[in-house]
């Protein structure tokens, strides 16, 4: 078992948090990202961004002098449903924003944390503590403050896909946070190994190909190495102290700060509902932090 930093029965419920609240920082960092590569299509840019998380997670393998095979045995079935959770979430929200508004796809994946409550209720038996729900329900309200204006244009397909990725989302944090007693880190690898063979065929059936433009996929790359393999990581870490459902939603800082960051890289300002949004996502995200430290 790995020995995490703080992980003492009151400094590893801070830590933790803390751990979290930096992945959803980390991961926010994906949209400046994905404006730029704008050459290449999406099955392509998904299939380089998983090479590149399985890359920084092979990495940090190699550094710490741990057999792959073994690691991956070791993450045993907890590992495996939380790949494939983490696939289907990645492969849900290309399918979304493909197929309907980005406004709808996020106001679906947003939902993710009443799902995790739930799975984590069925299979873990964690009890879903009262201010847990009311920051479920205040980043609802953010969200859909945010997006309302796109709802209107919405795809049946692409809503069901955005609801995948949702689900998937929640089936990753429920495995984590059940494997929190190994290292979880391989569940990142199997998730990039599944998206990526997914991504290929896709873009193998759609007639392009692999063959994307070489920015682009610098890009993809280092957006599976810094925002999912970096990013994905330090939630697999918070998972040891933080309940499933309170992962999901402090995670979702990413929402707020990923609209901050294409603000100030691409001048797009936020409307007025924008922002009023994001100030009670963050709002209810800092204030369950703050619950749950003191707890």
């Amino acid at each position: 078992m790995t020995t995490i930093p703080g992980s003492g029965p009151d400094r590893g419920r801070v830590t933790g948090r803390l751990w979290v609240l930096a992945a959803g920082l980390c991961m926010s960092l994906g949209g400046p990202i994905i404006r730029l590569a704008d050459e290449s299509t999406p099955w392509q840019f998904l299939f380089y961004r998983s090479l590149g998380a399985a890359a920084m997670i092979l990495i940090y393998f190699l550094v710490a002098r741990r057999a792959v095979l073994e690691m991956v045995r070791s993450a045993g079935m907890n590992g495996l449903m939380g790949g494939l959770g983490l696939a289907v979430a990645f492969t849900g929200y290309v399918w979304g924003v493909m197929n309907s508004t980005v406004a709808n796809a996020l106001f679906l994946i947003s939902a993710s944390p009443l799902f995790a409550a739930f799975l984590g209720w069925m299979v873990l038996r964690e009890r879903v503590a009262r201010s847990m729900w009311f920051a479920m329900f205040g980043v609802i309200a953010g969200v859909t403050i945010m997006i309302g204006e796109g709802l209107a244009e919405a795809d049946l397909l692409g809503d069901l896909a955005a609801l995948a990725s949702a689900v998937g989302f929640a089936g990753f944090s429920v495995a984590i946070r059940r494997g929190r007693h190994t290292d979880m880190s391989p569940t990142i690898l199997i998730g990039a190994a599944i998206t990526a063979a997914f991504s290929a065929v896709m873009a193998a059936a759609g007639g392009t190909g692999l063959a994307a433009p070489i920015v682009d996929v610098g890009l993809a790359t280092m957006y599976g190495v810094l925002v999912i393999g970096a990013g994905i990581f330090m939630l697999t870490i918070g998972a040891r102290n933080v309940p499933a459902a309170e992962l999901l939603v402090l995670s979702l800082t990413e929402v707020v700060f990923a609209s901050i960051w294409v603000w100030l890289a691409f001048g797009e300002v936020p409307s007025v509902l924008t922002l009023v949004g994001g100030l009670i996502i963050l709002g209810s995200i800092a204030g369950q932090a703050a619950v749950g430290m003191r707890r």
